[in-house]
């Protein structure tokens, strides 16, 4: 641990592959060292494609290796605080992706178990260690749109595959706990402030999972939020902040990519674009974890910020719930 964070995954999902692991292999500071599935099949698979030394047949096994420093974990969001726990139990720090857990109590749970045994947790939310997110809120403290009033947030993706679990309740499946957390998450963050009033409406599947959501935000400096978020329509996502004397308007801004990032600053009837070269945010992340168990100090973004997150999300989805009518329970779990 001395030179470097020796990683364990917890899982083979599409969100490890395809993102984590890489981030992790570009790192500075950490190496992956270990991959559990259910599947022990599955877990070679991916080892041998990322160059992974050690398979464990169990998610147990890879808790219990003493050459894993901390632990990412990608399992579906109804596993998150069962697994947790037993990270926690086992002495390992970790990086739990988004949203930390299925609602605020559980997150509760899974913060106090982390802080009774000492150790680090951090959410997944990459966006916040982007420039790009920075940059906004350093023009936003600049003034360049005056007292921010009006932010609007939109994340739609469409999955198709009805056995998803995404879109299945027994696994907390739930538009806006998955992408939508990230339209709740960047308006919070921004105006560093938690709303005093919200309202939803959605549609729903069979199973009672939220498959389009819109809501509305009021925080306590007068500013109001909007959010459309789903599971069934073309792929969209950005994020608007006005004001009196302006607008921003951030194209994919809480998954901006590894590409150049651009910020539209609209006023006076004329765009601006402010460019910021492309990084790799999943990277910044997973290395300023590592940092912290190095250094011996705190996450940038501890999970404690995951809780305000959540409260929000429980009470969005218990609006929408009450606007259904009977039968509609939200994504409850």
């Amino acid at each position: 641990m001395a030179d470097g964070i020796r990683w364990g995954i917890l899982s083979t999902a599409k969100i490890a592959r395809a993102h984590v692991i890489p981030a992790i292999r570009e790192s500075s500071n950490g190496t992956v060292a270990a991959i559990a599935s259910r599947k022990a099949e599955r877990a070679r698979e991916v080892a041998a494609d990322f160059d992974i030394p050690r398979v464990c047949a169990s998610y147990a096994e890879l808790l219990a290796d003493p050459e894993v420093d901390a632990v990412y974990l990608p399992l579906p969001v109804s596993l998150h605080c069962e697994w947790a726990l037993r990270c926690a139990a086992a002495g390992k720090p970790l990086l739990c992706e988004k949203p930390l857990a299925a609602n605020s109590s559980e997150a509760r749970r899974m913060i106090d178990a982390f802080a009774n045994a000492g150790l680090p947790l951090a959410e997944g939310f990459m966006y916040r260690f982007h420039p790009l997110t920075e940059k906004v809120r350093s023009l936003l403290a600049e003034g360049v749109v005056g007292r921010p009033n009006l932010l609007q947030a939109t994340f739609h993706v469409r999955v198709e595959d009805p056995a998803n679990i995404r879109l299945r309740r027994e696994t907390a499946g739930s538009g806006l706990r998955d992408v939508g957390a990230y339209c709740v998450g960047v308006m919070r963050h921004l105006l560093g402030e938690e709303p005093v009033e919200v309202t939803a409406r959605a549609r729903f599947n069979a199973e009672g999972v939220d498959t389009s959501l819109v809501g509305t935000l009021a925080f306590p400096s007068g500013a109001l939020g909007c959010i459309s978020c789903g599971l069934e329509t073309a792929f969209a996502c950005h994020y608007e902040i006005s004001g009196p004397e302006g607008r921003l308007h951030i194209p994919q801004g809480t998954v901006p990519g590894t590409g150049e990032a651009v910020i539209e600053l609209h006023r006076n009837h004329r765009c601006e674009e402010i460019r910021l070269p492309g990084t790799n945010h999943y990277r910044l992340m997973v290395e300023d974890f590592a940092a912290a168990l190095l250094e011996g100090r705190p996450p940038r973004f501890p999970a404690e910020e995951a809780i305000g997150n959540l409260e929000v999300i429980d009470r969005l989805l218990a609006a929408a719930a009450d606007e259904a009518g009977p039968g509609r329970l939200a994504g409850e779990v």
